[in-house]
């Protein structure tokens, strides 16, 4: 039994295997407790879709060697200011969301070039910069909230007319436009077919760029600078590439997070979004140094449907209690701490 525990270590690492058995006991917990199957089966995937791009952005990093993106705050900025752009075009439906995602390129790849800039100019410290850096930008953004002069009644405040509200409703927008595209039956639930399927998608084209001349450069970057820089590779140019890719997921990600929320969320409300994608990556099997398409999926199916069954899990054992906030913030804080003590070290 030891020599099997081991075995799994070695191959999936401690996150992984934890992660896991725990919620194999939450199912099975579950069951027990006569909870909704269906029903968490389908929030589960709810969750799944809605995050999945935004962990999605964390390979290009890994892969440029920039490490983690804590810095991932600053594409979640410009995808929220190209969604209150969308509104203000009055657009509804997939028109809007496309047009949405359509602005947050651009938007993001000017950021991402800048971040990207930045970062091979803290060579080493990317990590401690990125994460000061996205809570500064949400920080000041939490001005410019106040100060873009946008003018529909949907998301300015009513008393004054100036100043854009903490949440904006997508309900007359384009809420759910990917969860109900091509929604599928499931017992008395729907499933969420068109949000697993953009983030399939996602997941699929950025398997193809590794495959491409740009991405095997820029894992040769990653991986082994001065060998890269030796064979005619332009290290800092691929690191740039790999911050805009991600910076650019990161805006995608926010809006198909909003959709599937009903909302946009403004002000201090991604200050923290980035730890979650990290931490979902890094239970995926991903290190510091080391990331694959296949992390990202197995890391967003765990971490997510945790953070699902264990909410009416632990609310139905302890009514009286929040330990369901309290287990989401050890695991994600957890497996980020365990895996920066990995960063020095042979993983």
């Amino acid at each position: 039994m030891k020599s099997l525990w081991k075995k799994l270590i070695e191959k999936y690492g401690f996150p992984k295997v934890s992660i896991v058995i725990f919620l194999i006991a939450l199912c099975m917990t579950a069951v027990m407790q006569n909870q909704h199957m269906p029903g968490l089966f389908k929030d589960s995937l709810v969750r799944i879709g809605m995050n999945g791009i935004l962990v999605l952005a964390m390979v290009p990093s890994i892969m440029s060697g920039t490490g983690l993106n804590f810095g991932l705050s600053l594409g979640i900025m410009a995808g929220l200011l190209a969604g209150c752009i969308s509104i203000e075009l009055d657009l509804t439906g997939m028109t809007a969301f496309a047009v949405a995602v359509l602005i947050s390129i651009p938007i993001s790849i000017v950021v991402g070039w800048l971040y990207g800039w930045l970062l091979n100019r803290v060579k080493g410290d990317e990590m401690t910069v990125g994460t000061y850096l996205g809570f500064s930008i949400v920080s000041f953004m939490s001005i410019g909230w106040l100060l873009i002069p946008f003018k529909s009644p949907e998301m300015i405040w009513a008393i004054g007319g100036k100043g854009l509200r903490t949440t904006i409703a997508l309900t007359d927008r384009y809420a759910k436009i990917l969860d109900e595209f091509m929604a599928m039956p499931f017992f008395d639930v729907m499933l969420p077919t068109g949000a697993l399927l953009f983030f399939a998608l996602c997941c699929y084209l950025m398997w193809l760029f590794t495959r491409s001349k740009t991405g095997v450069a820029m894992m040769a970057a990653g991986d082994n600078p001065k060998f890269a820089s030796s064979c005619g590779i332009n290290v800092d140019r691929q690191r740039t590439i790999g911050t805009i890719i991600s910076t650019v997921l990161g805006g995608i990600g926010i809006l198909v997070y909003a959709q599937s929320f009903g909302f946009l969320q403004l002000y201090q409300a991604p200050l923290m979004m980035p730890f979650g994608a990290i931490a979902a990556i890094l239970i995926g099997g991903a290190t510091a140094k080391s990331a694959k398409i296949s992390h990202v999926i197995s890391g967003t199916i765990l971490f997510q449907a945790l953070l699902t069954i264990s909410l009416p899990v632990i609310n139905q054992m302890m009514p009286e209690s929040n330990l369901s906030e309290i287990v989401r913030i050890i695991v994600s804080n957890g497996v980020i701490l365990y895996a920066l003590t990995k960063v020095g070290g042979n993983d």
